[in-house]
């Protein structure tokens, strides 16, 4: 921004004259010159009116209002272009498992297309290639499902948008109206009182006592002055006192701007446009699938590739057949490596978990990123509304004649007045405790109202001024001073650091009072009396150290201080006040120029400690977050000991635990930033670059970090974070674009809630993981040792040539997409254990599928392939355990039995796998019955294996053939060794872990 002014004369108007066209060219150029070319600031008030084409008294009409939204667009910020639809739908094909299969597809595709070239005259084939269109469907199906899924979760962030869609009070047409904050233009009056949110950039016209909380915008804790004068020089964004910004609001006073700026052409679109370049990373179970993905692929492709080798130097190619049935086996060797159904199981199950979040108001914007928050090592936090209430509360009393508690938290006006020691409270002590309540809530602009529901209360104004109020309400001593009507006020400011007013005694003869608030060290100063006892006697100075000594033990407990005073006037006239100014006329110009007259000789009456409270249920979170080995971080802007304070409380550190300052950050390089942030668990007066310093260190050493945020300056930190969280309530819309989860009650409990859900569904992933991979290793074996072994187990017959699949490609698909889906699906519901948090997280290092579950996989893999081989063998002549009633069929007729029942026994095997793979140690017959839904899987998997073989197409679809019974007693008999397999393993693995 320069220093160039506004020109009148280039920027004024003769509407009469210019066409509409050009009229309204003219107002884009005005506002992009304020916002581009000049500094409203530095432009006088009536020139920026005269700019954009506003009368200040009047505001805009309805019409011109209206013609201003369509041409320069709604006040709201622009978040990242839209990904069309069916570029999202694209997207689910995004997946190395994926590009497996479609792989296969293509090879099933051109094994299809060489045998229909090759086949004989009259020869029946396959009228259509079977297999690669069953492929591309689940794909279609898989993909269908992740995109309706996505699409379910971006619903829920946006209806929480537009529940909480902001209003705004403008003058047009000559009155005040409330409208929503989207339909504000350039050249709006904006009518702004306490507890506003300013809805767009301005330039004041008209102030009284405006001070404005900046801090989401500049980091500034303390509400800024605001005045419309005009500045004489350039300055800082958080020095424009003449200014307003877009998403600050207002703590006090109340003030009229013309907007100059909506939308992105605001200070806070700016910082928005910064982040749109920003790179999502991915989440590590994405990592992690990807691994695994890579695994599988690389592994199917070396023993395709050493299983066709083979069969070339010791058998050779001789026909074009020999290549199609080696094509085939390639083709079964993929589709039984890859568990088709995992990226649909794995959405879904990621799905109910967001689901299940957002009934616990936490709205998970990614799919994925429910499995980062469960893996999460530290959580960083801010204080104030996510830790605290941010509702503040008067804790303490001290008056010269003793010091009491107020009771109760929070803006409820609930609560009692007791003693230190529990004693009764003195009548002396609380007369004066009255006294200085009373002259807090009269020299006090805020106001608490009551909620539209019942029980609620709404504040209006600054929130420590609004404690003062709660406590004389508790005490009832907004009562006892109620005949005092205030006449005028000498507003606070950060530099006088006090606030005084002048009342009216209604029962005294109209004779005026003041009563002053401010910094107790500032407000003593203009002492020289105290009340005590009922009377007012001189200040001496042992009373003055007592009273600072006072305020230093109280900062010290991390309260904040305010003093309370007051003087009677001894006169019904502001002119006839000792000291005051008065014109010729005998009137007074401006009281609020003449503190020096006013705030002299005043009775010091006590101080008051303020304290946000903590949520009481946040303690109970903390401890369990520091069950599960999680480190709770509290990162606030507040003074040093009050953090130490809230974070002492709530369990985060040691009742001595020190908090670390953003100047000390400052001053460290970066290994000792490193070993700070590993310690450290408090951290003070820090800016928001402090928070990305911090997360960024905290990264390095390995940590999956959660950061939340609510301010706009927030939104770097919390997009850098591995799970970046916003406030629903407080948070500015650019950090929830920014955010990876956003907290509809800005708690933080509901984080650690969320991240026990996550671990959940974590550990839910792992139990179907294991039991898909297992099961297609499992199958990998079979067709791998079936190919190998061909010979010693009857498979391939001594009279033919080339390759025979003990499997076909169809049924492996049939046991990969429906009965092993049901099971995995379910598996992905199982109930919680009780000890999800009580172990440490994952680290960022561990893998999803680490060696033990590895030894797992393989072990049932290879059991898994020998009971499906032997019952397979046990039907083939020239086997090692045939039955010699087969002997009297054909070998065609041979294998499609065996087929069968190897394809039955695998079935089986998998469902006994279902059972065994809920746990890598536990017993499956713990909690057998727990999960309902696995068991409705299993039968609803052992109805379709029946459908395929009693069916008489899917008999023909599938190579299969009716079974006798006694060949199902076979065939469960030799699966369920796979679940005795499974709990011999476990026995060991539980002996060796007790060593």
């Amino acid at each position: 921004m320069d220093d160039r002014i506004i020109d009148p004369s280039a920027l004024s108007r003769e509407p009469h004259v210019e066409p509409e066209d050009a009229k309204e060219t003219q107002e884009v150029k005005a506002q992009q010159a304020l916002l581009n070319d000049v500094d409203p600031s530095l432009t006088d008030a009536d020139q920026v009116a005269q700019a954009l084409n506003v009368d200040p008294r009047t505001g805009l009409s309805s019409d011109e209002a209206k013609r201003r939204l369509d041409k320069f667009g709604p006040n709201e910020l622009a978040s990242a272009p839209p990904v069309p639809k069916w570029k999202k739908f694209l997207q689910q094909f995004q997946d190395p498992l994926v590009y497996l299969l479609l792989a296969a597809t293509a090879i099933s595709l051109v094994a299809w297309i060489i045998e229909k070239v090759n086949a004989a005259p009259g020869a029946e084939g396959e009228a259509l290639p079977f297999d690669s269109i069953v492929i591309v469907l689940i794909l279609i199906v898989n993909a269908i499902l992740g995109y309706m899924q996505e699409a379910k979760a971006e619903e829920a962030v946006n209806a929480l948008s537009e529940m909480t869609a902001p209003t705004s009070n403008v003058l047009r047409n000559g009155r005040v109206e409330r409208i929503n904050t989207t339909d504000i233009v350039p050249g709006d009056i904006l009518v702004l009182g306490e507890g506003d949110t300013v809805p767009a950039d301005g330039r004041l016209l008209a102030a009284a006592s405006l001070r404005i909380a900046e801090a989401s915008l500049t980091g500034e804790s303390v509400p800024v002055g605001k005045k419309p004068a005009t500045l004489d020089s350039a300055k800082a964004l958080g020095d424009r006192a003449n200014m307003v910004f877009n998403g600050t609001s207002v703590t006090q006073g109340t003030g009229r701007a013309i907007v100059t700026g909506t939308g992105m052409n605001t200070q806070v679109g700016k910082i928005a446009d910064l982040l749109q370049s920003t790179e999502d990373e991915a989440t590590p179970l994405q990592k992690e699938m990807n691994h695994v993905s890579k695994i599988l692929g690389i592994a199917v492709c070396i023993i395709a590739v050493v299983v066709l080798l083979a069969l070339a130097v010791l058998e050779g190619f001789h026909s074009v057949h020999d290549v199609i049935d080696s094509l085939l086996l390639a083709v079964s060797l993929a589709v039984a490596a890859v568990p088709e159904g995992l990226a649909a199981i794995l959405t879904v199950v990621l799905a109910l978990g967001v689901q299940r979040m957002a009934a616990h108001h936490a709205i998970v914007k990614k799919l994925h990123s429910v499995e980062t928050l469960g893996s999460a090592s530290v959580i960083c936090s801010d204080k104030t509304g996510t830790l605290t209430r941010n509702e503040m509360t008067v804790e303490r009393v001290v008056v010269p004649s003793g010091e009491v508690e107020l009771t109760g938290t929070g803006y409820a006006p609930e609560g009692d007045m007791v003693s230190i020691d529990g004693s009764a409270v003195p009548e002396n002590v609380a007369n004066e405790v009255l006294a200085t309540l009373g002259a807090g809530t009269l020299a006090n602009d805020g106001e608490l109202r009551a909620g539209e529901k019942p029980g609620t209360w709404e504040i209006v104004g600054d929130p420590t001024e609004v404690s003062l109020v709660v406590a004389a309400r508790k005490t009832h001593a907004d009562k006892k001073f109620a005949h005092f009507d205030r006449v005028a006020e000498i507003p606070f400011t950060s530099e006088r650091k006090r606030m005084s007013v002048i009342t009216r005694n209604a029962t005294d003869a109209g004779k005026l009072t003041v009563f002053a608030k401010g910094a107790p060290d500032v407000l003593l100063s203009y002492c020289d009396r105290i009340y005590v006892n009922g009377a007012i006697r001189k200040l001496t100075e042992g009373d003055r150290q007592d009273i600072l000594d006072t305020v230093e033990r109280l900062s010290r407990e991390a309260y904040r201080t305010l003093g309370e005073a007051f003087r009677p006037l001894e006169t019904d006239s502001l002119a006839q006040i000792p000291g005051i100014r008065t014109n010729s006329a005998g009137d007074i110009s401006d009281i609020s120029e003449q503190a020096e007259a006013i705030e002299a000789h005043l009775v010091w009456c006590g101080m008051v400690g303020i304290i946000d409270p903590p949520r009481t249920e946040v303690r109970d979170a903390v401890a369990e977050a520091h069950r599960a080995g999680i480190r709770t971080v509290m990162i606030t802007g507040d003074h040093p000991l009050t953090a130490a304070r809230i974070a002492s409380d709530l369990g985060i550190i040691a009742k001595d635990g020190k908090a670390l300052t953003g100047d000390e950050l400052d001053a460290m390089d970066e290994a000792q930033l490193d070993k700070a942030t590993s310690e450290v668990s408090v951290y003070a007066r820090v800016a928001p670059e402090h928070k990305l310093k911090i997360v960024e260190s905290l990264q390095r050493q390995g940590n999956i970090a959660a950061m939340t945020g609510d301010g706009v300056n927030d939104a770097p930190a919390v997009k850098s974070a591995d799970i970046g969280v916003a406030m629903g309530i407080t948070g500015t819309e650019v950090t929830k674009q920014s955010a990876k989860m956003i907290l509809a009650d800005d708690n933080f409990s509901t984080i650690v809630a969320a991240v026990r859900e996550g671990r959940g569904i974590f550990d839910n992933i792992r139990k179907f993981l294991r039991y898909l991979l297992s099961s297609n290793v499992g199958e990998v074996f079979t067709v791998f040792f079936g190919v190998v072994l061909a010979g010693w187990l009857g498979i391939k017959n001594p009279e033919s040539v080339g390759v025979t699949v003990p499997l076909l490609a169809t049924q492996l698909l049939w046991i990969n997409l429906l009965t092993d889906a049901a099971p995995a699906l379910a598996m992905g519901v199982d109930p919680m254990t009780e000890d999800v948090m009580n172990r440490k997280p994952r680290k960022l290092t561990d893998r999803v599928i680490d060696g033990a579950m590895w030894g797992d996989i393989v072990y049932i893999g290879i059991i898994m392939a020998a009971v499906t081989l032997i019952g397979m063998d046990m039907h083939l002549t020239g086997g090692l355990f045939t039955d010699r009633s087969v002997d009297a069929m054909g070998h065609d007729a041979q294998m499609v039995e065996a087929r069968t029942m190897g394809f039955t026994i695998l079935v089986f095997a998998q469902l006994f796998n279902a059972i065994a793979s809920r746990s890598h140690l536990q017993s499956a017959f713990v909690g057998l019955f727990s999960n309902k839904w696995l068991w409705g899987a299993i039968g609803l998997s052992i109805v379709l294996q029946l459908l395929v073989i009693y069916v008489p197409f899917l008999n023909t679809a599938f190579g299969t053939t009716p079974l006798p019974p006694m060949a199902w007693l076979e065939c469960i008999g030799l699966a369920f060794f796979v679940l005795v397999a499974s709990e011999i393993r476990k026995i060991f693995l539980r002996m060796r872990a007790k060593k």
